[in-house]
């Protein structure tokens, strides 16, 4: 909606030098225009677009003169210094094209003076002999080609020498290029000199043809033919020439054959020519002689790849392919291209080489459409669908369509769609729609999944065949599962795309077929009543990109539908809702108007007047429980087609009610959301207030505007102040103390929009400042921001204060400013690593402050008073200056302490909060305009000196072999022991003995030291440490660690920030830059070796970010030196690896620590356009380092290669570039883990990770068997080819060891390995005949893998075998599998191999019934194929097999099958055969008899779970109405079961019981949510009479787990069918039933058990209260004091859920009722218990409270009939609600008097102020990282502020007085009590208490302001006593 400004154009002006200006002013005459004073003017303007102007008048100016003004002197001379204008002129310069235009229309007899005059200048510019100047004049040489008649009438008459010039520059640009190698700068710029060179002879040889094509020049001794042949010769070279740049060589290939078609005769045998380069097969003899010596390497050798691809681009661009002009012979070549191309797509892998082939393909399918129109009828039969190049370009797309690269998809998606018109042109004349390849093509399609991205483009080509029509008769609910797509977004896009397709051509169709609209409803059943239902119940992710992707593209292809959709939404939208996770018809009418007014569909007004949605529903979306609902309400509200529509009053009533109840929104997605919709609404306000101030301004349009109804733009510009006023006013208001992060987030990132949108420029009105808004309490609240703990708090806070920086200073007063520079520098050197964070904002706020030297600074550093006197400082940049300068100084003292004592300095002033802060500062300068070089100079300097000064102190603790050290807080004296030992391993640089004795560092040190064995030095270090500052401080190894690597860390963000200032061009003065060559050079030394030798990952990872930013810098450099480095420390480093030398010192554990992140940082710099040398030189050599060698000296460089391998998979800079690593790196990965050492073993897993998620995408989602992260194996074997042989070869190997006939145990280690890659990949329907890559030479291994011994690579071998078995073959491999299953009695039984098979036949069945119709005849009858085999190997599932873990997986075969069956409702005869022998395996198991093992049997439980799954499955099925109420003798014996459902909850195995239980509670819910009611009473029977035998089985079930079902099954029972049992089961009645129920929940440990009691126990309540049944006074205090310690504030989750469903249960019977069952006290204690639910911290449980809001609500619109009530809605609008409600339900209830005072005691809270002050301060130091408490959600004052806001209202409304009342005298003394220490705490807080004791601050600010409040409202309570009297 908002528009962005157009771009400024920039036009370069030209000027005239002294003797061209006095030649014009000579001949220009004063009195009339003539040319020469036209010029002259020209010449004077200093601005561009003038000059432009001023030319134009140049052809009317000429076209006046008289016929004879050409011998005019004058005129001469104007056209010289015209000529010479143009070639001066730079190439991009618009000048020069609106020059060319101007000549262009000179009349005829000036055109030849011109013509001279250009020949002239043109002479010159060719005698240029500079090779770097010769760009200028290629670039003059294309402008005068480019429709400029003069220019190319000038080239005509230079021919030869224009000629003579290219070739000679072309030949000396080759040489230049050659002498600079290495220089990759200067290599750059010359080869685009070069590309330009190639492009410009090919320009002369195509624009000025005729000059070529007369026979004279065919003379091989005449120049022209001699140049021409060094062209050729040249084009040829480059075009071999490897090391230039791809387009220099492409271009080559174009200009190889334009240039042989310019010289080749006859024509006619060009083409056969080119076929022969191709291919190939050239005869000398049949070739000119000047072909074979100008391109005699393309005739001899093989030709490289990319050069023949280039030919092929050449041949097609530069060759007549229309008319048929090349006759058969061109027919033959096209073939000839395509084979070509073809072989080389399985070659070329490489990125640009694959971009650029699949362009090229694409080239071709244009020219063989051009062919094809005038071609021979064999042509046709050649490219026709059915032939052969079609079927292989076919298989060319379906292994394309899905790869990495966007280019490489789009041109895919081009090639199809050109192969469709191919072979439409083929079939001209027979009907397309019935095509059979065009069918089959569909069909195909439409097989694969819908998760293939390749399968929406195609089909949306398909589309624009043949037509949506045709698609749907295939299958009409195609829409339905394109929709069903869109959950997920890498998807939606795609979908939305053929969507879109889709029924703009079904529309389309509809309108040709059908005169009258009746087709609409039809059209709006197929693709809008999907969309409703999606967008009413769909999950949260497919509504939201169905609204963003398909919605919109909807209503722009039909605008009508949109009243069709709001009829339907609003018929439905009172009753529907929505909820939590569901928009409902409210959320879906939301976003569709939303969306139908963002694309201009819809106005505001239109939605208002016409009531299409009432203001009260809009108020319910923006208030929803569903975010999205909210942020689609306010969508509507702010988004608009025209940014400058006025705001109505409406709108912004409606944005001032949002934003009370939004701001607190724990989502990122949704803050950032509301942030950008309410940037549109002020932008649309600061829009339309310039128009309605124009609009004031013409008092014409004012007079008319008076007479019109329209609101008066004054009136509108008030509207628009006051609104702004209100939100800033709201913002500021929720900054108060305490506020949680997302509030801050919210009102900060809002103001900043503000503050930048309405910023004022120059000389415009502006409706509203933010400046006016702003006082001092404002400013300070913004600078506490600073203190939050979350740095994008402090972010936010310091940008807004950046840009009210002028009026913020102003407001601070001196003595402030000075107390907030202490802050800063104290917590510059604080022990808390983020302290320094803050420290450093606040100082980067400050030096913005012009008297900042004099307040703060004065008293800190001597001041210099010359700096003051130079005005052209600017304030930043002195202030910088100083405050760097005093932080070094500082640091500098603190690193000689530190060098004495490193203890000491951990303890108490860790030294990189001060670099820190100096980084900090040093970020925000304008480097570019420093005016005090020197001094920055001699900073910089003393930066680096002291960075390597800090390094040396802290670098040993951060190299030693165990930096970590002892992370326990090492206050005891044995463990400072410990810490004394690993001081003495490192031993840093000390100088006393101070380390070789590990000190505990307090005040009372004495005690200690006894323990230690010598004293003395002890005691002299504590009065050391006294003397110097008396304070408490232990030291723990953590202290010493975080001070050392965050020193480190600032250390190398420092150095990297000061790379940067070495400017990017060298000059000859070294003056100019703050950094010298030579301090770079040391500090890429010291990255290097602190990357290679740091073993703590913190200090690495951090050294690689400084050194980042260096190697960067180092690539953009010019200096030749400094270019070189990262090639020369790569090989160093490399070379190291290698040579495995003993006496190294890299790091061979920790993943090799720093050395991946080393040679990482030196790759990615690498510029990305360059042929990437380094890459290509460093894989070739980790990679041969990486392959196994078998000597024990290579281990370690293997180990390092592994490493470093597996760190650059994983980057993501090195993008496609890597990929041509990856089969070599899965090949180095799988040997390295059959290696003896676990070191490689170890490196290779990791690598392996690394490229599996580089191949198959990061894993999105939990499921292993997802098809996301997977792709077809043709996709991946053409991808990486050299693995197809390998892993079939490593497969064979893996199977023949587990295939041997000895019974040994052989466990192949890479067999894990293959598995996991195999099971990543699918067979495609579309896999071809042409495929040499076929997936069926796996299958058998893999099968065969099934035999290992090892179980998890049996089940592996399952999963893996599916994907390779295609959909149809499925059920032939399944018979094959089972018949190969031994019989009962086979002489040998292998158990693994059975295992392995039943598996394998699981998991293909599973597969199979999934994907297939069940309703098809073949399936039924593969089906009964399948049921009669697995009926021959029965045996296996009953007791003849001994082995436990087989029976069980045959079982699972028959339970999957079973339940397959049960859902085919149409069973023939044939399945009873398959029940009754279920029923007999039933009958014959151990659950019918006795189980005769004990558990500890091996694989006992998994066939228990495995039978009774059986049991149940079998139980439900023949429950149904089929079978029992069939007539048939079997049916009949089959309706009885031999197990019972309560036969399997009497078993004594808990898993049995657990599985029946669980079946239990699936069918109650189903029952209790009305699934079943079209089965019957089917299973109504399998849970009669259940209620006794679960009320036993509570008493008694010893089983946690089951015990929590149980209680769950009754919970879900209907009570008055429970209750009755009680007497006889368990001898209770209920009352006595309740307080079994509540004792559980006392005396349980497992909070499932607690929670599922509670809600049982409280429905039993609710329901002996219902029916006026006794329950006595004690239970009913027990339940709701139950109920009161669930909501407790440290509960977990599940119990706070069980919390809120309770008091949901409860409301309308005991919270809300008229009368009050439970006493005022316990109705108001429960009602606080919701109150604290809705402040939880967690999303979910304020959800489940804001539930309880909903039904008080809805009773109340019911009770009371009102309009529309807000029921669904968000945590902050339900507390304030709930409060509302409360006070309405006191006096409803008649019980004021007594209830306010309770709720007054709930606003004082009941925390004491003093709190926890003093425990605090003792934990502070302990521990390091802990950010006090932090706050997500819930905020105190909040609470308080709507609390006291219901509180008044009641007061005012009701008049209340409550004089001597005793509650409420004793509340106000501890008010007042409270209050007074309140107030001394505050007083007793240091200066700047926000930052130095920010938590106590906080919380004594937010009891200060709950005290006031509180006694505000006594106040009034008395006062209103008083005034009566």
């Amino acid at each position: 909606m908002v528009l962005k400004k157009k771009k400024e154009i920039q036009v370069d002006a030209f000027f005239l030098d002294q003797q061209q200006l006095e030649k014009l002013q000579m001949f220009s005459k004063a009195e009339e225009q003539n040319l020469a004073s036209l010029l002259l003017h020209c010449a004077q303007l200093s601005d561009g677009i003038q000059q432009i102007q001023c030319i134009k008048q140049i052809t009317p100016l000429v076209k006046k003169m008289d016929q004879n003004s050409a011998c005019d002197p004058m005129v001469k001379a104007c056209l010289d210094i015209l000529g010479e204008t143009y070639f001066s002129l730079g190439v991009k310069n618009p000048l020069k094209k609106v020059l060319a235009s101007s000549l262009n229309g000179l009349p005829e007899q000036i055109m030849t003076l011109a013509v001279q005059s250009f020949v002239c200048c043109l002479r010159e510019e060719l005698k240029t002999t500079d090779i770097y100047l010769y760009r200028k004049v290629l670039d003059n040489l294309a402008s005068c080609m480019e429709d400029f008649s003069l220019g190319r009438a000038s080239i005509k008459n230079l021919f030869e020498e224009v000629l003579q010039f290219l070739q000679k520059s072309l030949l000396d640009i080759q040489e230049e290029n050659r002498q600079n190698h290495g220089n990759r700068i200067v290599q750059t710029q010359l080869m685009h000199d070069l590309l330009i060179a190639i492009k410009v002879s090919m320009m002369l040889v195509q624009k000025l043809q005729e000059n070529i094509q007369g026979s004279l020049w065919k003379h091989h001794e005449s120049f022209v033919w001699q140049s021409m042949c060094s062209l050729l010769k040249s084009s040829t070279n480059f075009l071999m020439d490897a090391t230039l740049l791809q387009t220099v060589q492409t271009t080559s290939g174009l200009a190889v054959i334009l240039f042989t078609k310019a010289m080749y005769e006859p024509v006619e045998g060009l083409p056969s020519l080119v076929s022969d380069l191709l291919l190939g097969s050239m005869k000398h003899a049949g070739m000119p002689a000047w072909f074979v010596s100008n391109c005699g390497t393309l005739c001899t050798e093989e030709l490289p790849d990319s050069v023949l691809l280039f030919l092929c681009h050449g041949a097609l661009a530069m060759l007549e392919w229309k008319n048929g002009s090349m006759g058969e012979n061109g027919e033959k070549l096209l073939l000839d291209i395509a084979s070509v191309l073809l072989s080389l797509s399985s070659e070329l892998k490489e990125s640009s080489m694959a971009t650029s082939l699949s362009r090229i393909v694409a080239i071709w399918t244009n020219s063989a459409l051009t062919a094809l129109v005038s071609g021979s009828p064999n042509l046709k039969i050649k490219l026709n669908g059915n032939s052969d190049i079609i079927g292989k370009l076919l298989e060319y797309i379906y292994t394309h369509w899905e790869h990495p690269l966007d280019a490489v998809r789009h041109q895919t998606k081009l090639i199809f769609k050109n192969l469709l018109q191919i072979h439409r042109t083929t079939i001209t004349g027979s009907n397309e729609k019935s095509d059979p390849f065009f069918l089959r093509l569909i069909k195909r399609l439409l097989s694969l999944e819908w998760h293939v991205k390749g399968k929406y483009t195609s089909l949306g080509c398909l589309v624009e065949c043949v037509g949506t029509e045709n698609i749907l008769q295939l299958d009409r609910t195609i829409p339905v599962q394109i929709l069903d797509v869109m959950s997920d977004q890498s998807l939606a896009p795609y979908a939305s795309d053929l969507l879109e397709t889709m029924f703009t051509n079904h529309k389309a169709h509809f309108t040709l077929s059908f005169q009258e609209s009746s087709w609409i409803d039809h059209w709006h059943d197929i693709w809008v009543s999907p969309l409703l239902v999606i967008l009413c119940e769909g999950n949260h992710d497919q509504t939201t990109y169905v609204i963003d992707y398909y919605l919109p593209k909807l209503l722009k292809c039909s605008p009508d539908s949109l009243s069709y959709m709001i009829r339907i939404l609003q018929a439905s939208a009172d009753a529907n809702l929505g909820s939590r996770s569901t928009r409902g018809a409210l959320g879906a009418l939301m976003a569709c108007l939303r969306t139908a007014r963002a694309h201009g569909h819809l106005e505001f007004s239109t939605i208002v007047s016409n009531g299409l949605v009432s203001t009260e529903r809009i108020k319910q979306g923006l208030v929803h429980q569903h975010n999205q609902v909210c942020i689609d309400a306010l969508g509507l509200l702010c988004e608009t087609h025209r940014s400058t529509e006025i705001v109505s009053v409406e709108e912004m009533q409606l944005i001032q009610f949002f934003m009370k109840y939004n701001l607190n929104s724990q989502s990122p997605s949704v803050r950032q959301q509301i942030g950008s919709l309410l940037r549109k609404l002020f932008c649309r306000i600061q829009e339309s207030s310039q128009v309605l101030y124009k609009l004031e301004q013409n008092k014409a349009k004012q007079e008319l505007l008076e007479n019109s109804t329209e609101r008066r733009p004054l009136g509108i510009l008030q509207q628009y102040k006051d609104f702004m006023s209100s939100v800033c006013d709201r913002l500021f208001e929720v900054l108060f103390p305490g506020s949680s992060h997302p509030t801050r987030f919210s009102a900060l990132s809002i103001l900043g929009s503000i503050a930048e949108i309405f910023s004022v420029p120059k000389g415009q009105a502006q409706v509203f400042h933010l400046d006016q808004e702003i006082d001092s309490t404002r400013v300070q609240t913004l600078i506490q921001c600073f203190a939050s703990t979350f740095e994008e708090i402090k972010v936010l806070a310091f940008g807004l204060l950046m840009k009210l920086r002028d009026v913020a200073f102003n407001l601070q007063d001196s003595e402030n400013l000075d107390l907030l520079f202490q802050a800063a520098m104290d917590l510059s050197t604080s022990t808390k690593p983020y302290d320094c964070v803050t420290a450093s904002y606040l100082l980067n706020f400050l030096v913005h402050h012009k008297g900042l030297q004099h307040i703060c600074l004065g008293k800190w550093v001597e001041h210099n008073p010359q700096m003051d006197e130079n005005t052209s400082v600017s304030t930043v940049e002195k202030n910088t200056l100083a405050v760097i300068k005093l932080l070094l100084v500082n640091v500098e003292e603190e690193i000689f302490r530190a060098k004495k004592s490193l203890l000491q300095a951990a303890a108490s002033f860790p030294m990189y909060g001060r670099v820190h802060c100096i980084t900090g500062a040093l970020q925000q300068l304008p480097f570019n305009n420093l005016m005090l070089i020197a001094e920055w100079k001699e900073m910089v300097a003393r930066l680096i000196l002291m960075s390597y000064k800090l390094s040396a102190v802290v670098s040993p603790v951060v190299q030693s072999s165990s930096p970590e050290g002892l992370i326990p807080m090492d206050s005891d004296s044995e463990s400072a022991g410990r810490l004394q030992m690993i001081l003495h391993e490192i031993q840093p640089q000390d100088t006393n003995d101070y380390f070789m004795q590990a000190k505990i560092l307090k005040e009372h040190c004495k005690v200690q030291s006894e323990k230690l064995a010598d004293h003395r030095p002890m005691e002299n270090i504590c009065t050391e440490m006294r003397g110097k500052e008396r304070q408490m401080c232990d030291v723990t190894a953590q202290m010493v660690l975080v001070c050392c690597w965050r020193s480190m860390k600032e250390v190398s963000l420092l150095l990297g920030t000061l790379c940067k200032l070495l400017p990017s061009q060298t000059t000859s003065e070294p003056s100019d830059g703050l950094i010298t060559v030579e301090q770079v050079k040391n500090i890429g030394y010291y990255f290097k070796h602190h990357l290679l030798q740091s073993r703590h990952r913190g200090a690495f990872e951090l050294a690689y970010a400084g050194f980042v930013q260096l190697t960067e810098m180092l690539s953009r450099c010019n200096s030749e030196s400094l270019h070189k480095m990262p090639e020369q420390w790569l090989s160093s480093v490399l070379e190291e690896i290698k040579s495995c030398d003993p006496s190294s010192t890299l790091c061979a554990t920790r993943r090799s620590a720093g050395i991946p992140f080393y040679i990482q940082a030196l790759l990615a710099s690498e510029p990305k356009k360059t042929k990437t040398d380094l890459l290509k030189i460093t894989m070739k050599e980790l990679i041969s380092l990486a392959a196994p060698l078998n000597e024990p000296s290579s281990v370690i460089p293997q180990v390092h290669a592994l490493n470093i391998l597996r760190a650059l998979f994983r980057d993501t800079r090195l993008g496609e570039n890597i990929m041509p690593y990856v089969a070599d790196g899965i090949q180095a990965a799988i040997l390295g883990f059959m290696s003896p050492v676990w070191a490689v073993r170890n490196s290779s897993t990791l690598l392996f990770s690394a490229l599996i998620t580089r191949i198959f995408g990061v894993k999105r989602g939990k499921d292993e068997n997802s098809k996301k992260n997977r792709m077809t194996g043709r996709e991946f074997f053409s991808r990486f080819p050299s693995l197809y042989p390998f892993l079939l070869k490593q497969l064979e190997v893996v199977t023949n060891t587990l295939n041997s006939e000895a019974e040994e145990l052989k466990i192949h280690p890479s067999l894990f390995l293959l598995l996991l890659i195999l099971g990543r990949l699918y067979p495609s329907p579309m896999d071809g005949t042409y495929s040499a890559l076929s997936m069926a030479p796996f299958v058998p291994f893999i099968i065969r893998c099934g035999h290992s011994p090892v179980y998890r690579s049996r089940e592996m071998s399952g999963q893996a075998l599916v994907p390779f078995v295609m959909v149809n073959e499925v059920p032939c491999t399944v018979l094959s599998l089972l018949e190969g299953l031994p019989d009962s009695t086979s002489p040998c039984i292998r158990q693994n191999n059975i295992h392995g098979t039943l598996l394998q036949v699981f998991h293909l069945l599973q597969s199979y019934l999934e994907s297939k119709p069940l309703v098809s005849l073949d399936f039924q009858q593969e089906l009964s194929d399948i049921i009669t085999c697995i009926g021959t190997k029965l045996w296996l599932a009953k007791r003849p097999n001994p082995c436990l873990v087989t029976r069980a997986a045959y079982l699972d075969v028959l339970v999957m099958l079973s339940t397959h069956l049960g859902k085919i409702q149409k069973q023939g005869m044939q399945l009873f055969g398959f029940w009754e022998e279920m029923n007999s395996v039933i009958s014959d198991s151990e659950l019918v008899s006795r189980i005769p093992y004990s558990s500890a049997v091996p694989g006992l439980i998994q066939y228990l779970q495995s039978i009774t799954k059986l049991v149940i499955s079998v139980l439900w099925v023949t429950a149904g109405p089929d079978i029992q109420s069939s007539s048939s003798p079997v049916a009949k014996k089959i309706a009885k079961p031999s197990v019972s459902i309560v036969h399997l909850l009497q078993c004594d195995f808990h898993e049995v019981r657990l599985l029946a239980l669980e079946a239990i509670l699936l069918w109650l819910k189903q029952i209790n949510s009305k699934q079943i009611a079209e089965r019957g009473g089917g299973v109504l029977c399998l849970l009669i009479d259940l209620e006794g035998t679960l009320l036993t089985m509570a008493l008694k079930e010893k089983n946690l787990q089951c015990f929590c079902k149980v209680l769950e099954i009754l919970y879900n029972m209907d009570l008055r069918n429970v209750l009755p049992k009680t007497e006889c089961s368990i001898k209770m009645n209920p009352n006595e039933l309740l307080t079994w129920s509540l004792n559980i929940v006392d005396i349980s440990n497992s909070t499932e058990v607690q929670s599922i009691a509670l809600k049982f126990a409280s429905k039993l309540v609710i329901h002996l209260l219902q029916n006026h049944q006794q329950i006595s006074e004690v239970v009913l205090k027990q339940w709701i004091q139950l109920i009161v310690y669930f909501c407790g504030d440290e509960q977990q989750t599940e119990m706070l859920l069980a919390a809120a469903e309770v008091l949901k249960s409860i409301t309308s019977f005991l919270l809300i009722n008229e009368k009050l069952t439970l006493g005022l006290s316990d109705t108001l204690a429960m009602w606080k218990c919701v109150v604290l639910l809705l402040q939880n911290e967690d999303l979910v449980v304020r959800d489940a409270a804001a539930e309880v809001i909903q039904v008080a609500q809805s009773e109340k619109k019911t009770s009371e009939g009102t309009e529309f009530a807000l029921r669904i809605v968000n945590a902050p609008m339900a507390l304030d609600l709930a409060f509302g409600i409360l006070c309405e339900l006191l006096q409803r209830w008649g019980e004021i008097r007594a209830g306010v005072p309770i709720l007054l005691e709930w606003l004082l809270g009941d925390g004491n102020p003093k709190g926890d002050s003093e425990t605090s301060a003792l934990e502070e130091d302990d521990y390091l990282f802990d950010k006090g408490e932090v706050n997500f959600w819930a905020e105190k004052l909040t609470c308080v502020r709507q609390l006291s806001k219901h509180l008044l209202l009641l007061i005012s409304t009701t008049h209340l007085t409550l004089p001597d009342h005793e509650e409420l005298n004793r509340l106000s003394r501890i008010a007042v009590d409270q209050a007074q220490l309140v107030g001394h705490l505050l007083r007793a807080l240091p200066p700047t208490p926000e930052f130095s004791k920010t938590a106590e601050f906080t919380r004594l600010a937010i009891q200060n302001e709950r005290l006031s409040v509180c006694l505000k409202i006594l106040d009034l309570l008395k006062s209103d006593d008083t005034c009566k009297n």
